[in-house]
């Protein structure tokens, strides 16, 4: 039970922290890390970026006392998908847009959606 109040406490500052870590990924040049190369591998990774960055925000928003519905959360962070994968492309030579990466991102946050339905109805 600590850790769950723990998590309570902190669900604004996880939320935040996640929104701006996956800015900063998604902007920053990664060519100087070295990875391993699988198939469509940034496509998972936007998949469970999104993914934890909706669950992270749905969590946050439970413990309102005024509910916030999961749908408009959803559109907000699609959206901020959006945006960020404009700005790759405007403001970046070394990343670009890529709507097959919006599609990952999205599917992260209707799944997330789904998930944290789920779950909800059994705590």
């Amino acid at each position: 039970m600590p850790i769950r109040k723990l998590l309570e406490r902190n669900a604004l500052y996880i939320a935040i922290f996640i929104t701006v870590l996956i800015a900063f990924l998604s902007l920053v040049s990664l060519r100087s890390i070295h990875v391993i190369k699988v198939s469509h591998s940034d496509k998972y990774g936007h998949f469970i970026a999104y993914f934890v960055l909706s669950l992270s925000w749905f969590f946050f928003y439970s413990n309102y006392k005024k509910k916030i519905k999961k749908y408009i959360i959803s559109i907000f962070i699609i959206s901020y998908g959006i945006i960020l994968e404009v700005l790759q492309g405007l403001l970046t030579t070394y990343r670009q847009a890529d709507v097959y990466d919006f599609l990952a991102n999205s599917v992260g946050v209707i799944l997330a959606a789904i998930l944290f339905e789920k779950l909800n109805r059994f705590f």
